[in-house]
């Protein structure tokens, strides 16, 4: 075996210098322009939004294409002390799974919302690999707004993927697990472990999900999926590798076999199977987290149970296809006829017809079965080979011209080949170990082309040196012409997996500029300076509080104890566009909490020790911004200082005497 690994080990060098071919400077690489091409000039707007996935930071990254500018960072799965996500009391639900409060995950990749199989700029989800978990991201406020935790799953990695109309977004499981919790030796792999894949219904005007059903299959790994389109809709295509059914080493053990599998899923069958009252209801316990825009809160809920239906006993949902070797992406074109598969490990890559997908099901072009499931013959669904690609293709997009552009994880390259003839047009060097790749509108029926973005795991040499860990990096091709040309490289936040992009006409419109005032449902609202107050409830103080250019309401409060559980309930009447505020208090062990125009955020403090604490506001307004603070005096536990607040009231400092 340690023969074999040397001499793969070999020939992958060999063919590394065969299909490498690096400039011998960075300059090299470029155009002359490129300067001027991705020049965005000040006060000027870039032509695209790219929505990139961190991996292990758990939050989505808002570029600017095609200049590379970083315009804001999304918190999605991961607490936020810039805005306070994860730590108010209204978000702090958000992050609530089954097994309690998880302020972490991994986000790899995320889908934009689709009508008639293109971008329609109301939504991005997004998964968490880790707990599983997926997420819906309002285009609009660009803000969290619901988290489904996904039950029976040992990873969520081919996720979140979407039908043509956002009818479901789809979650596959990333490893096999025995369900139900089961104790079972490990190395009952083949008999236990199962794999799940869950279906996702979208609500088409609130956006809100819920598991409409889930598939129970045999145990393997599930990689990537992508949905049909056009005369494949209705179907869904994932990639899976380690159908071995390897349980240790698998990086040898789960690449045993030359191919592996493309399993096509007929949802369509499944759902009517669902409308005829089959399957079965399982007990799982799992939160549906969601974020209300009026009352400025998150509520979380734990459900109990699933449909689940098992595809050995319907085995007409699904079939599988042969596809070398431990396949990675699974992409669908966007006239919905090809399917490509890209096998890490194999030196040529299929592309799948569905019209003979469908003749081989009619035909029975079977070549056997696994575990119950027709395989189909590799040759009766093969539209063809691409022919040397490159080396560790990952994932492949496609431009408005019938072309394809896929990734090469081992020879760092784009490879750019036309999907019907699968000649191979051109191929450029990334910078280095690229992993996904991004075409604007690339996974939809109607791409937007002109460039491509390379997402890289190494840099290297590209940037200042920072010590052992480097950023990752993303690299911006155009592919308006027959040649691909690399305009820039720009660091990326986290480890960006995979990432869309849409033009920002269809989002700029529609952003949210405030939330209106008179609106506002957050149960401790102060809608202007007279409602704001002080209360207390047994050893909970809640102050109500507004904040305007340039003070808080109130800014002296007495009364609070220490021990008391204090909640400052900031809400912020301004009605101007880029006007937030930012609240802290001295010493406090949490975050800031930052309020947008006419919302609420509440800040919870737990006072340890006597004394007066000054709180102010951490997002600079205005030129008076050191002046918007105040102070709250807590007594020693157990005193009976009366309860007083107030704003520009100077009291007779001699007797003391107060409000």
């Amino acid at each position: 075996m340690k023969n074999k690994i040397l001499i793969g080990t070999a020939g992958i060098l060999a063919a590394f210098s065969i299909y490498s071919c690096k400039p011998k400077a960075p300059e090299d690489a470029t155009t002359g322009d490129a300067a001027s091409r991705v020049y965005v000039a000040p006060g000027k707007y870039d032509e695209f939004y790219n929505l990139v996935s961190g991996g292990f930071n758990g939050q989505l990254s808002v570029y600017g294409i095609p200049s590379g500018r970083l315009i804001k960072i999304l918190p999605v799965f991961s607490v936020f002390p810039e805005n306070g996500y994860g730590y108010s009391e209204e978000t702090k639900p958000m992050l609530n799974t089954s097994h309690g409060f998880v302020p972490w995950d991994d986000l790899h990749h995320v889908a934009i919302s689709t009508t008639k199989g293109e971008h329609d700029g109301r939504w991005v989800f997004a998964n968490g690999n880790n707990t599983p978990r997926v997420a819906r991201i309002s285009l609009s406020s660009f803000r969290t707004e619901e988290i489904l935790e996904i039950p029976n799953s040992g990873g969520n990695h081919s996720s979140p993927f979407i039908t043509e109309n956002t009818e479901y977004v789809i979650a596959g499981t990333r490893f096999s697990i025995p369900m139900g919790n089961k104790d079972v030796p490990i190395s009952s792999y083949k008999e236990n472990f199962k794999g799940s894949i869950s279906f996702i219904k979208v609500d088409s005007s609130s956006g809100r999900m819920n598991i409409a059903f889930q598939l129970r299959t045999p145990g393997f790994n599930f990689d990537l999926s992508r949905a049909g389109k056009g005369p494949s809709h209705g179907w869904f295509f994932f990639s899976c590798y380690n159908t071995e059914q390897a349980y240790t080493l698998l990086e040898v053990n789960a690449s045993q076999k030359d191919k592996d599998f493309i399993m096509a899923v007929n949802w369509k069958k499944a759902e009517e199977y669902i409308a005829q009252g089959k399957g079965t209801i399982e007990k799982a316990n799992y939160a549906h987290n969601v974020y209300d825009d009026k009352k400025h809160s998150a509520t979380s809920t734990i459900l109990n149970e699933v449909k689940v239906l098992d595809i050995t006993q319907f085995p007409d949902i699904v079939y599988f296809i042969p596809c070398p070797k431990s396949p990675h992406g699974t992409d669908v074109d966007p006239t919905g006829e090809y399917i490509v598969g890209s096998g890490k490990l194999a030196a040529t890559m299929p592309v799948f017809s569905f019209t003979k997908i469908q003749n081989a099901i009619a035909n029975k072009e079977f070549e056997g079965d696994f575990s119950g499931i027709p395989v189909i013959k590799y040759e009766a669904a093969l539209h063809g080979e691409v022919k040397k690609p490159g080396l560790g293709p990952l994932h492949t997009e496609f431009d408005e011209k019938g072309n394809a552009y896929t990734s090469m994880f081992v020879s760092s390259e784009i490879v750019k080949w036309n999907v019907k003839t699968l000649e191979i047009l051109d191929r450029v060097p990334t910078y280095y170990s690229i992993g996904h790749l991004s075409v604007p509108g690339g996974p939809t029926k109607k791409p937007h082309g002109k460039y491509v973005i390379a997402y890289n795991k190494i840099t290297k040499d590209r940037y200042l040196p920072t010590g052992p860990e480097l950023t990752q990096s993303a690299q911006l091709y155009d592919i308006s012409g027959d040649k691909m040309q690399l305009l820039l490289d720009f660091p990326t936040t986290g480890e960006p997996h995979y990432a869309e992009a849409i033009p920002a006409s269809l989002i700029q419109a529609k952003s949210l500029k405030i939330y209106k005032i008179e609106e506002n449902e957050h149960p401790y609202a102060a809608k202007g300076e007279g409602q704001t107050k002080v209360e207390r409830k047994g050893n909970e103080v809640h102050i109500s509080m507004t904040a305007i250019r340039s003070h808080l309401t109130p800014d002296n409060i007495e009364g609070v104890n220490v021990g008391d559980d204090v909640f400052f309930h900031v809400t912020n009447i301004e009605q101007d566009w880029d006007v937030p505020h930012g609240f802290a208090v001295k010493g406090a062990n949490n975050a800031e909490i930052l309020i947008m125009p006419g919302e609420t955020q509440t800040f919870k403090w737990k006072p340890l020790s006597s004394g007066v604490f000054p709180f102010y506001c951490t997002d600079f307004c205005s030129a008076l911004h050191q002046e918007m603070s105040g102070y709250i005096r807590v007594s020693p536990a157990g005193s009976k200082t009366p309860l007083k607040f107030s704003t520009g009231k100077v009291e007779n400092q001699e007797s003391g005497a107060g409000k």
